[in-house]
């Protein structure tokens, strides 16, 4: 396996996504990682409406914190969300196809502050989402002691 940023961030996607059986029970599709940077999309299911006939906010939530995930554990140092807010700025309904993308903002020490935009499927804003990780101990791919990176069996689920 290259060791390059963009090749680690994409190899740490895919061991996180083979875990994330929440994102994956929504349908969502991980569309892009890269260093600091996640894309996540999701199609509104009839049973993600609610009493308004509108995408569940909690379902819009899921969508951006699961991109948030993606992008802070993207530098292979184990990350969780210490907060997150979401500000809902539009309706979503049965049909739309939603995509999340979240951009590193800040990171610095053990912090880091990263914005997601939720859009639809016409590019229409419908949420922004702000989260803020704190690393914990461990990588998803540990370096051996000859340089090379192994994936590490025992991995974690992202925030």
């Amino acid at each position: 396996m290259s060791t390059g940023p963009l090749a680690i961030a994409q190899e740490v996607a895919r061991l996180m996504w083979a875990d994330d059986r929440a994102s994956q029970a929504l349908g969502m599709q991980l569309l892009e990682v890269r260093p600091g940077y996640a894309r996540i999309s999701m199609t509104v299911r009839r049973d993600m409406t609610n009493g308004h006939g509108m995408c569940h906010g909690g379902f819009m939530f899921l969508l951006a914190d699961s991109t948030f995930a993606f992008a802070c554990n993207s530098h292979n140092q184990k990350a969780v969300a210490a907060s997150a807010e979401i500000h809902f700025l539009a309706p979503a309904h049965e049909g739309d196809v939603l995509t999340a993308e979240g951009q590193e903002q800040h990171l610095a020490g053990r912090s880091g502050v990263y914005d997601t935009r939720v859009t639809d499927q016409n590019g229409k804003l419908v949420a922004l989402f702000r989260g803020k990780s704190a690393t914990i101990k461990g990588q998803f791919i540990e370096a051996s002691a000859t340089g090379h990176s192994q994936s590490n069996p025992h991995h974690g689920d992202g925030p």
